[in-house]
C-alpha cells in the first residue's frame, strides 16, 4: 500500500469522528435523547481506530522503504562481510568486546580509550578469531568481574 492509502484512511477516520461529535448537541440539550449516546461513542471510537490504522499503515510503508536500502559492499567479498579478527578502531589487535551502543568491536587497548560507563553497554565479541601459526584457533574469552 502507498502512503496515499494511509492518508485517505486517516481522512475518513477524521470525518467519522466528526460525525460522532455531531451527536453531542442532541445528547446535551434540555430534551436530550440518551439513546444516541451509544451511536455517538461508537462512531467516535471507530473514527479513532481508523486514524490509528492509517498512521500504522503509513509507518509500515516507511519501514518497508528504509529496509530495502542496501549498504554499499566491497565487490570482492561477494556480498559477505569480511570476518577478519581486527579491532574496528586500530585494525591491529584481536577484538575482545563489542560496544552495543556504537556497534564497535574493540581490543583491550582501544577499550581503555572508548570506555564510558554512562552510555555504553559492552558484551563479549562474537567475531570469529583467526588461527595462529600452530593451526589452533586463538580464542579470547571475556570473564565477569
Amino acid at each position: 500500500m502507498s502512503q496515499k492509502t494511509g492518508n485517505w484512511i486517516i481522512a475518513i477516520g477524521a470525518v467519522i469522528m466528526f460525525f460522532g461529535l455531531c451527536f453531542l448537541p442532541a445528547l446535551l440539550g434540555p430534551h436530550g435523547d440518551q439513546s444516541l449516546l451509544g451511536a455517538a461513542s461508537g462512531m467516535f471510537s471507530l473514527g479513532t481506530l481508523m486514524i490509528a490504522g492509517g498512521i500504522y499503515l503509513k509507518a509500515r510503508t516507511l519501514e518497508g522503504r528504509s529496509g530495502t536500502e542496501k549498504k554499499k559492499q566491497n565487490p570482492g567479498t561477494n556480498g559477505k562481510r569480511y570476518r577478519g579478527a581486527s579491532c574496528d578502531l586500530c585494525r591491529k589487535a584481536e577484538p575482545v568486546i563489542l560496544c552495543r551502543v556504537h556497534e564497535v568491536h574493540l581490543c583491550a587497548n582501544c577499550l581503555a580509550q572508548h570506555y564510558n560507563f554512562r552510555s555504553c553497554a559492552y558484551v563479549p565479541t562474537n567475531r570469529r578469531q583467526s588461527t595462529g601459526q600452530s593451526g589452533k584457533s586463538v580464542n579470547v574469552k571475556a570473564r565477569g568481574a
